[in-house]
């Protein structure tokens, strides 16, 4: 092989990269954009992201790359912590400063006790109404199509949790609020719910997602500076695959039970776990993949990984 051939071969195969990236992504960019740039970064074969963030917004974008794509709707699915600020009197199109402005009412009127009454309504369950700018399909096509195109699509209402809602600052008709909540939530959509309860309208002028549950205490790396370290350093930023789903109860299996769960045999266990999903280490206490309990203690496979994870 030729050193041209080689140095072709360098640029277009790609790596078999498994594991997480905590991206702090950058404002102004879509999600798919920068899960595009970390992809080319660490020249992986396969990533992808758990949940997208709206351009205007900043913060915790989980990135799975190889076989941590198989764990990715468990982030997907984990509860969400945000910190927005708003601005009162203004309500736009997209309920955040990318919007055309729709109402403009004076907001001298509000006061923060107001606010604070506001607020309590939207604590626990609530019903929410998806955006038309979200990223929700109706026929397989995102909202946010329809709407660029003057659209309206009926939406159903949806449950969402609020478990968290705090009132951290307001000053000059702005008002910063720390959000956690359950997956499916809109930001943008609870900011202008919380505006009309007041009668003056709201809209999201800052967001930015401090962590995905169970990645609270990990660093996320800025894109810049990801783009400035050798691969090498990239590959030691990277969390294990069972980060994903080390929340999850496990189940220790030794080598023969391992290789028949693989052969897509139930395997009948004395384990003590409710029935459901489970994370199933071998014997060595690495990550085999994940597999259901049933009601009579038996095992089967969900979803294994493909490779050891040793």
């Amino acid at each position: 092989m030729t050193l041209i051939q080689k140095i072709v071969m360098s640029k277009t195969t790609k790596l078999a990269i498994n594991g997480i990236l905590l991206l702090n992504k950058p404002i102004g960019y879509t999600s798919n954009f920068v899960l595009q740039k970390v992809k080319h970064l660490f020249n992986a074969q396969k990533a992808g992201h758990t949940g997208s963030l709206d351009p205007i917004a900043t913060g915790m974008l989980p990135i799975c790359f190889g076989q941590a794509t198989k764990f990715s709707q468990y982030l997907l699915d984990a509860d969400k912590c945000y910190e927005v600020t708003a601005k009162l009197g203004i309500k736009t199109s997209t309920a955040d400063a990318t919007g055309e402005i729709i109402s403009n009412i004076s907001p001298e009127s509000v006061t923060k006790d107001q606010l604070h009454t506001a607020l309590n309504a939207f604590r626990g369950q609530i019903k929410q109404v998806p955006s038309m700018y979200s990223a929700l399909k109706h026929q397989g096509i995102p909202l946010y199509k329809y709407a660029r195109a003057g659209k309206e699509v009926e939406r159903k209402a949806r449950d969402v949790t609020i478990h968290k809602l705090t009132l951290d600052a307001f000053e000059d008709y702005q008002f910063k609020l720390t959000v956690c909540c359950s997956k499916g939530t809109y930001i943008r959509n609870l900011v202008e719910d919380i505006g009309d309860m007041l009668g003056v309208g709201a809209h999201v002028t800052q967001l930015h997602r401090t962590y995905t549950m169970g990645l609270e205490h990990d660093t996320m790396y800025p894109l810049e500076d990801l783009q400035a370290m050798e691969q090498t350093e990239l590959f030691q930023l990277l969390l294990p695959v069972d980060r994903a789903i080390e929340h999850m109860p496990c189940i220790s299996l030794n080598a023969q039970d391992v290789l028949a769960l693989r052969h897509g045999k139930v395997i009948q266990t004395n384990a003590h776990c409710e029935t459901g999903i489970v994370r199933v280490l071998d014997d060595g206490q690495h990550l085999v993949g994940l597999g259901i309990i049933d009601t009579s203690s038996q095992l089967k496979a969900h979803r294994l990984l493909a490779y050891s994870s040793a």
